[in-house]
Parts: C-alpha cells; structure tokens; sequence
C-alpha cells in the first residue's frame, strides 16, 4: 500500500511532531511506500530536514519505502547542501513516482 503525505508552506519546528505523526499513523496502517510531496513546501529549516531524516531512519528500520518529489528550488539546495539528495530517493514529480514504483510493483 502507498501512502501520499502532503506537506506544506514551511517546514520547521513547528510543525515536526505533526509531521512525525503522520509518518507513525502511514506505517501504522501498513503502508510498505510512503511518499511525502513537498511541492507546495516554501521553506525548510534545519528542523524539518532533521525531520526528514529521522522519518527515513523511522521507515528504513521498519523494512518500508519512503520517497520524496516535487522538491522546490530552496529544499533542493537544502538536500545538495547536506548531502541528503544522496541519501533520499527523489523524484521530480509524481507522475515520475507512479511510472518507478507502480511499475516495480507490478513485475
């Protein structure tokens, strides 16, 4: 089962703990591919990429999936910057996910 979360406008302390919930709930219902769409995020602080980080920890040690896509200009430098784009799997949209991850699914 895939789980799409969307988050957005800024991604920063304040809003961490919902979004660490939403990750508990996604593999709570047993989802094994949880994307998180962060096209309408306009800005990430170093809080919210902790939170990244710590979700994709989260889902790794539960044997499960978690992507990214549609990231804007200010969370691709972010992830270039820490080197997180070479952790995170990233696609550009969700049509790009949809063509990977159904079709790997499938076969």
């Amino acid at each position: 089962m895939i789980k799409v979360i969307e988050l957005s406008g800024i991604l920063d302390g304040t809003q961490v703990d919902a979004f660490h919930q939403q990750i508990g709930e996604a593999l709570e219902t047993g989802a094994s591919v949880i994307l998180v769409d962060l096209e309408k995020v306009t800005f990430m602080d170093s809080s919210g990429l902790g939170a990244l980080a710590s979700a994709h920890k989260k889902v790794r040690a539960a044997g499960k999936r978690l992507s990214f896509c549609s990231i804007g200009e200010q969370v691709k430098i972010l992830f270039e910057l820490t080197s997180m784009d070479q952790v995170f799997e990233v696609f550009p949209n969700r049509e790009a996910f949809d063509q990977t991850v159904l079709s790997g699914a499938v076969s």
